[in-house]
């Protein structure tokens, strides 16, 4: 584990620090190499976003030393209005199934998007945002939706490790996204 890891529920000061992190992770800021050996992220939020999705359900961050070296969004499904990007994600959801139950017969939330800082990387941060998940909300869902590019070979890997199975996938935009889902600890569907 990294020195001094904290996970906890982010507050409204951490938003910046989640968009600064956010940033300098864009596939779009990133060079090829740097896309195939460290992975991604594609969507961009507005403050105005998070600060209406952490009204809704405060998201989780890792901190190190006071600093928030990794993040993962929770989106509650009141909160798909607010990314109309996420739109084709939430159309595939509607024939999704999790350990063959229809996905709309359980209870989950969408990761909105996890990111760790490049320094943080293999040192446990991303698994414990997602164990920070399963105690902080497993008693309200029983499982957790994501989505990720198919090209994000590094963080498909990362999801399969922690216990995400495939659900469901479709093409948007040229891109092949993989819809993914992960029962939370707490309630085991």
């Amino acid at each position: 584990m990294t020195r001094d890891l904290r996970i906890r529920l982010a507050a409204p000061a951490d938003l910046p620090a989640i968009l600064a992190l956010q940033r300098a992770n864009l596939k779009s800021s990133l060079t090829p190499a740097d896309i195939r050996e460290q992975g991604f992220v594609t969507l961009v939020h507005s403050l105005d976003e998070l600060e209406r999705m952490h009204e809704l359900a405060p998201s989780v961050v890792a901190e190190v030393e006071d600093e928030v070296v990794g993040y993962a969004l929770t989106m509650l499904l009141e909160a798909r209005p607010l990314v109309p990007a996420l739109e084709p994600m939430f159309a595939a959801l509607a024939g999704a199934r999790f350990r063959g139950r229809p996905l709309a017969t359980l209870r989950f939330y969408v990761m909105g998007q996890i990111c760790v800082a490049r320094a943080e990387r293999g040192s446990g941060v991303f698994s414990a945002l997602y164990a920070g998940h399963d105690a902080l909300y497993g008693d309200r869902f029983d499982c957790i939706v994501t989505e990720v590019s198919a090209q994000n070979a590094r963080s498909l890997r990362a999801h399969e490790k922690v216990g995400f199975e495939r659900s469901v996938s479709y093409t948007d935009g040229g891109d092949e996204w993989l819809v993914l889902a992960r029962a939370l600890t707490a309630t085991e569907p």
